[in-house]
């Protein structure tokens, strides 16, 4: 049974008025023109869902767009409830970055329909995101503004330009598809042109529409014309106060503009209103100039031991003393004006204070107020909705009914006027509170005139249509005797029943092809404008887009405070003439551009501006895709190169790899002789040929030689493989483990003949008695120290035989003080230390007893890359042990077989290491960088080695910015530091280095394998005697992260061996932006013409002992972006460039002069070094550049000369440990880099030799350089706190100063206890570090009343909890970037990783660190027989731990 379409609206049914337009949709283009509240948005969702199923399949989007950001969610948030399609929502504040290419890719791939403003399209468009033949549907929301220059008649235009079958569907929404009701048929003709639509409305159910689209009841109120004066009016005025018009003009406020408004408020608002306006605007402007005067006095004071000294002025005396008494007069005049400041009750206004047409507002929301009363009172001007919306809760009047709020714009000048326009969140918010009858009277600009969706208002044909209720009222205000605006309202109101037959009853047709006339733009100028489209990427150059990608390129410029905005400056009237800014690196000829002649001042602009993009262009300023740079977010798709980044994300955090592996069984065995302190000892048989290697290991220094092919007896091959196999199984058993080994092996160690074959003679008597002998006959004085022995009860345990003691039988009392002395005889301790549950040992009276040295086995098999003997270190003194001779079996192995067992595991780890390093030099085609760096470089952490890659990891990081930097430099000679910086972090960022290195397959070959010999790894988990070819491979597990750290390690090692030149070969291989192979020499040298400096850099070329070729480069470092000359660029570029050099330099330095120094402690000592106050202190000291920098900058003038001295007075020693205390103008840090980058490039690209002179230059600088450099005060801190176990402690801001408007202190809270602070300084990174430095002393004096004992209850709330409040971080959790040290629970955090930082850095190059990310592979080739708790073992239990499981090596049968 059908329902009634009245009942069920709320399900959201098409009614038939709405089916009638969307079948007319279904046939054509067409523009809905229908009333606000009839449905317009649901007959889009309709017409959605058909395109949706019409297009399946072919890859297209739905577009619906939006003119204002307000109505992005409101619209998104409809179309996803009302299908199941997928839905996004795009405005400014939400959408990517338009270089973040990976992400709108991802985006258009994962949604169905896009919902987002009209610019964003366009850009998407203009950069080729998506091609309008990709799209299926285009939804224009409010379609009347597809006018003039409006982004939607720019999205109408990029339509057109494709062939009539792969356009897009329109779909056009309306209310007011006439603008000019005096020429209707042309308005509607110039829609319809525009959007390729007809206009229709309803036709067969109007009365249906009419039933649904409610009219409010409409109403004309007059009011009278305002008075001159207002007698009523106590209060002085504010006006006559602040005296505004005799300020004087080096105030800097622009009084005319305030006394403009001032006026309309005045005359709309009444007295009251007027002044409320003059305070808040005077008030903003006001602080805003004393914060500018106060920040320019505070920047850059010198700060001495952490405090601003006394002699430094009071900086309010920067400010004009006219500031000073506005504010003065503004604080009076805060409680009447502004309550909330003042902490005072609103007062009220009086009638008599207000406008007539206040006055009669007030009275008419008074009269029609009810229970659901909602309002929305339009004006014009956000001032005047500002202040009406805080007048009217404060009319007596209607005080206690009504609750307002502003909804106005964003407004074009908010960013400079800060007070200007509401935010996105902000009108959300406020919208959302209306809707929710929080508030009841909105306060409106234009900005809710259009799309909102109101449904219950009292109140042409926008801001009507917010009245949408049957029972609405809409008021027109107009003042008496203005006959004008009256007529104007009764003619358009009878009129619109005309007009609205304009385009009633019209049937679909052909668009009229009449042209415009009534736009701004010059038909000609339209019909003469080009368009260029990059044929590579589809991208699309327009008139109306030429300028904001200039503004956009320039943005991008980086500056300084000091530095103005780079813009684009335009000259000439109909022949517009561009002027670019200086900073953009292009020769003086190529930063001017004209246009072509036209017929207005704006289409000339736009002429000119679409000429310089396409020079630019051509100049590779803009890329392909027509932007000036790569996305910021690391989402990037290719290269600066145009090589492509594989999408990492799909990569595991843990890798399980195939690891390329020598020890694999095979039908071939090679045997290798091994030498130990240069005598032949044994010989290393495996089923690889292994590379010749030496060490140092337990004191004895041991070589392999060559490998030499094994020939075996056919008919003694299996034997005697077995018995090969047993023979080592029986010295691991003796010397390394202690455990039985099931698994076949991989390797054997044997004994050799005088001829260096193997003695099969030899195994096979060792082999009878695998575990020993108990016959001592013949065992004399001359195996003293020699033999090597173990007790049965005690496997495991290998002893040297120290001496025979017949003169000790099991009865005898033990000497006091001996371990034994705890018994009466060696038997009684015997007994007690060797019974085990049911089984006690026989153990006879008399007989003779074995004094033995115990030998400590070796936990891991780590050497020491320069063969250093102190490596592995002995952790205990030898001890003896006194045993019943019966107990004691002696190993058939001759000592220099058994010695070579006890260091088999480091002769294996090392020949492991060799052959892997030469393996991937061959198989990624690297240079011939030295084995012994590639090893390292191949090492991850969690080998637990006593090496591993992170030093090289750090060395490399440097190497790899500086080759990067060098040849983006060099291939973009037109682009600026800005756009050069976002094409370096792409090309190092972890995600690049990861795609690069698995490209490569280079986790093949990194060594992950934990060298703790508890369990023996080299074995083979299944039989490969058999397989043609053996599978000589291993799986392993270990972190990604590891691919691209061993990337940079690996550059790190070809410099470390072959410099700059041998690492641009490495880098060409692993696939990183470095350029090519070819040295720069050869590639760069010789490009620049050679010119004499300038006598003005003769002292700055004699300290650095070098004579420039090219002065024009001295000339361009010393340029600073505000100089603006033409004759040469700022020395931003050159900025770039000498950054990575002296990073570089620094960092090399640093490797080479503390080899010992772990990875975190060269990057903290670096980052001592090329921090800013550092580098300043070397441009002044050192070069004095500060009195050669050109500046055009008054305030960067004085801010440098007041820190000069305090540059001067400064050490090397100082500044290292101290320079978070110092902020100097950046500019003299970034003047010592550009001259150091016009060094390297003068002399021809030669890096050795620039670095020979930067590292004479910074020689103080470095000598300074230590690995144990405390830490700044927050880390510090953090640390300490860390170790003490307190979790409660934040930072938190404060002002220093009321009128600052800005944080500028810092104080330390320790369970809510200020411990510290609050400090100002200069900068809150200054406040911060003082602050830190002083609650360290605070929480760690025991007499001071904040000792951490006193103030921290941690302990307390953790023992009655059943958990720690805060754990360590996971891998889930978020960066230490994103946290946040001003909440208890960040700084907890950011404490216990600098925590774990510090403490793993200390284990690191000692052995001690763990081992993470590895697995326990062979864990089930292992049978272990014996525990912690029970060492004791019968023979019988020996025997079976030795015995091999035939079962699993099937073929190896006699």
């Amino acid at each position: 049974m059908a329902l009634p379409l009245d009942s069920v609206s709320d399900t959201l049914l098409p009614r038939r008025y709405q089916e009638e337009i969307f079948v007319r949709a279904q046939q054509g283009n067409v523009i809905a023109a229908l009333d606000t509240g009839s449905g317009k948005t649901y007959i889009s969702t309709l017409l959605i869902k058909w395109v949706a199923a019409r297009d399946v399949g072919k890859g297209k989007i739905t577009v619906f767009l939006v003119p204002k950001v307000a109505l992005v969610q409101q619209q998104g948030e409809f179309i996803a409830k009302q299908t199941t399609l997928r839905v996004r929502q795009f405005s400014g504040a939400t959408a990517h970055d338009m270089g973040d290419r990976e992400s709108w890719k991802r985006e258009f791939e994962d949604a169905d329909v896009f919902v987002m403003t009209a610019q964003i399209f366009l850009n998407l468009l203009t950069h080729s995101h998506w091609c309008m033949n990709k799209v299926s549907l285009i939804v224009f929301d409010e379609c009347h503004h597809t006018r003039k220059n409006h982004a939607y008649n720019g999205i109408m235009r990029e339509y057109y330009q494709i062939p009539v079958e792969t356009r897009p569907k329109i779909f056009g929404m309306t209310a007011s598809p006439i603008w000019n009701p005096r020429n209707a048929a042309e308005s509607l003709a110039t829609l319809e042109r525009n959007l390729d639509s007809k206009v229709i409305a309803v036709k067969d159910h109007v009365d249906e529409l009419s039933g649904h689209s409610p009219k409010p009841q409409e109403i004309i109120q007059a009011y009278p014309a305002p008075p001159m004066t207002y007698p009523e009016y106590k209060l002085q005025s504010l006006r006559a106060k602040l005296d505004l018009e005799n300020l004087p003009p080096e105030v800097g406020i622009a009084v005319d503009k305030i006394l403009t408004r001032y006026d309309v408020t005045y005359y709309s608002l009444g007295p009251f209103g007027a002044d409320m306006f003059l305070y808040h605007e005077v008030k903003q402007r006001v602080s805003q100039r004393i914060e500018e005067a106060l920040d320019s006095a505070m920047d850059y004071q010198p700060v001495i031991a952490g405090y601003l000294p006394s002699s430094v002025s009071d900086p309010l005396d920067k400010v004009h003393p006219k500031l000073k008494e506005l504010e003065e007069i503004l604080t009076a005049y805060s409680a009447c004006f502004d309550p909330s400041e003042s902490d005072t009750a609103p007062s009220d206004i009086l009638l008599t204070w207000c406008s007539p047409k206040l006055r009669v507002l007030a009275e008419t929301l008074f009269d029609r107020y009810t229970a659901s009363f909602q309002c929305i009172i339009f004006v014009e001007q956000r001032h005047i909705a500002a202040c009406l919306a805080g007048m009217l809760s404060r009319i007596p009047l209607i005080s206690h009914v009504i609750r307002a709020e502003q909804l106005v714009g964003h407004g074009r000048d908010a960013a400079k006027a800060r007070s200007k326009g509401m935010g996105t969140r902000n009108q959300q918010d406020t919208v959302r509170l209306f809707r929710e009858r929080q508030i009841n009277v909105l306060v409106a600009t234009s900005v809710a005139e259009e799309g909102l969706d109101f449904p219950h208002m009292v109140g042409y044909v926008q801001s009507r249509g917010r009245a949408r209720h049957k029972t609405s009222t809409f008021i027109i205000m107009v003042q008496e005797g203005a006959q004008s605006q009256a007529e104007r309202y009764l003619q358009f109101h009878q009129s619109e029943p005309q007009l609205k037959q304009v385009y009633q009853y019209r049937d679909l047709a052909p668009p009229s092809s009449e042209e415009e006339d009534a736009t701004p733009d010059d038909p000609d100028d339209v019909a003469e404008r080009e368009r260029y489209v990059v044929p590579s990427t589809g991208a699309i150059l327009t008139y109306t887009s030429a300028i904001g990608l200039l503004n956009h390129l320039c943005s991008l410029i980086p500056r300084d405070k000091f530095t103005p905005n780079h813009v684009p400056t335009y000259s000439g009237d109909f022949t517009a003439t561009i002027h670019l800014p200086s900073s953009l690196p292009l020769p003086a000829d190529l930063l001017v551009y004209e246009g072509p002649t036209k017929r207005s001042k704006r289409e000339a602009k736009r002429a000119a501006a679409f000429v310089a993009v396409k020079a630019l262009h051509t100049l590779n300023v803009f890329d392909d895709y027509l932007l000036p740079t790569k996305s910021s977010r690391g989402k990037e798709r290719e290269d600066p190169d145009g090589i492509p980044i594989a999408n990492v994300s799909m990569i595991p955090d843990v890798l399980a790899v195939q690891v390329h592996d020598p020890w694999a069984r095979s039908r071939t065995l090679w045997l290798h002789i091994v030498y130990v302190d240069g005598l032949p000892s044994s010989g290393l048989v495996s089923g690889t040929p292994l590379l010749p290697v030496d060490l140092v290991a337990n004191g004895l220094h041991i070589a392999m030689d060559e490998p030499h092919e094994v020939v075996l007896d056919p008919r003694e091959a299996w034997s005697q493989r077995r018995a090969m196999e047993d023979y080592t199984r029986m010295g691991l058993w003796w010397c390394i483990t202690g455990r039985g080994i099931t698994l076949p092996l991989t390797c054997y160690l044997v004994p050799i003949t005088r001829d260096y074959a193997i003695d099969f003679a030899a195994i096979e008597l060792a082999v009878l008695n695998p575990f020993g002998s108990y016959n001592w006959d013949g065992i004399g004085e001359e195996h003293y120290g020699h033999l090597l022995y173990m007790n049965n009860k005690e496997a495991g345990h290998p002893m040297i035989l120290h001496r025979l003691r017949p003169d000790i039988s099991p009865s005898s009392r033990p000497p006091p003080g001996s371990r034994e002395s705890c018994c009466m005889t060696y038997r009684e301790y015997w007994l007690q230390k060797y019974t085990r549950k049911e089984y006690v040992p026989s153990i006879p009276d008399d007989g003779p007893c074995v004094e033995g040295v115990v030998l400590e086995r070796n936990s891991s098999s780590f050497y020491s890359l320069n063969n250093d003997c102190a490596i592995p270190s002995r952790s205990k003194a030898p001890t003896t042990a006194i045993l019943p001779l019966s107990f004691c079996r002696w190993a058939l192995m001759p000592e220099h077989i058994y010695r070579t067992f006890f260091v088999l595991p480091e002769l294996c780890h090392r020949a492991t290491d060799v052959w892997r390093a030469r393996d991937a030099r061959l198989a990624l085609k690297l240079p011939a960088i030295a084995d012994d760096l590639l090893v390292q470089a191949l090492k991850l952490p969690s080998s637990n080695s006593g090496f591993n890659n992170q030093r090289l990891e750090t060395l490399g990081d440097a190497v790899l910015k500086l080759l990067t930097v060098v040849h983006l430099y060099n291939k973009f000679p037109h682009r600026h530091e800005g756009q050069l910086d976002a094409m370096k972090r792409i090309s190092v960022s972890n995600r690049t280095l990861l795609s690069r290195g698995i490209e490569r397959c280079l986790e093949r070959h990194l060594s992950s394998e934990n060298q703790s010999i508890r369990l023996w790894r080299y074995i083979s988990p299944s039989d490969e005697l058999f397989s043609p070819r053996p599978r000589r491979c291993a799986t392993r597990h270990f972190p990604r992260k590891s691919v691209q750290d061993c990337m940079e390690a690996i550059l790190g090692a070809s410099f470390a061996t072959g410099g700059i030149d041998m690492a641009l070969q490495a880098g060409t291989v692993l696939g990183v932006s470095c350029g090519g192979p070819n040295p720069w020499n050869i590639r760069y040298a010789f490009r620049l013409p050679v010119s004499q400096p300038s006598p003005l850099f003769a002292t700055l070329q004699e300290t650095l002992g070098y004579q420039f070729k090219h002065g024009q480069l001295l000339l361009e470092a010393i340029t600073h972006p505000s100089f603006g000359s033409m004759d040469s660029s700022s020395y931003q570029r050159l900025e770039f460039l000498g950054d990575a050099l002296i990073d570089m330099v620094v960092t090399d330095y640093l490797y080479n002069k503390f080899p010992e120094a772990t990875s975190g402690q060269l990057s903290w000592a670096r980052s001592r070094a090329v921090c800013a106050p550092a580098l300043a202190v070397l441009a002044v000291k050192r070069l004095g550049l500060h009195q050669l920098l050109l500046i055009n900058n008054v305030e960067l003038s004085m801010a440098i000369a007041r820190y000069v001295p305090v540059l001067e007075g400064i050490s090397e020693e100082e500044i290292i440990l101290h320079g978070w205390k110092h902020d100097p103008p950046k500019a003299l840090s970034d003047v010592f880099e550009s001259v150091m980058g016009a060094l390297l490039v003068d002399c021809d690209w030669n890096y050795d030799k620039a670095a020979v002179i930067v590292e004479e230059v910074m020689g103080d600088m470095l000598l300074a350089l230590r690995p144990d450099l405390p830490r700044d005060p927050v880390s510090q801190l953090m640390v300490w706190v860390a170790q003490a176990g307190c979790t409660s402690i934040s930072f938190t801001k404060s002002q220093s100063r009321s009128e600052l408007r800005r944080h500028d202190s810092i104080s330390v809270l320790v369970h809510d206890i200020v411990v510290a602070g609050p400090i100002a300084a200069p900068n809150l990174s200054m406040a911060k570090g003082l602050a830190a430095e002083e609650a360290r002393r605070a929480l760690d004096d025991p007499e001071s009343p904040f000792h951490l004992s006193k103030v921290c209850v941690c302990g307390k709330e953790v023992a009655a909890a059943e958990e720690p409040a805060v754990e360590a971080p996971g891998d889930a959790d978020v960066a230490k970037e994103e946290l946040d040290d001003e909440t208890t629970q960040g700084f907890a955090l950011l404490a216990r990783l600098l925590f774990e930082e510090v403490e793993k850095s200390s284990r690191c190059m000692t052995g001690d660190e763990e081992a993470v990310g590895e697995d326990d592979e062979d864990g089930d080739a292992i049978v272990s027989m014996l525990t912690d708790g029970d060492e004791t073992m019968e023979e019988l239990e020996v025997e079976g731990m030795m015995q091999i499981d035939v079962q699993l090596l099937p073929g190896l049968k006699p």
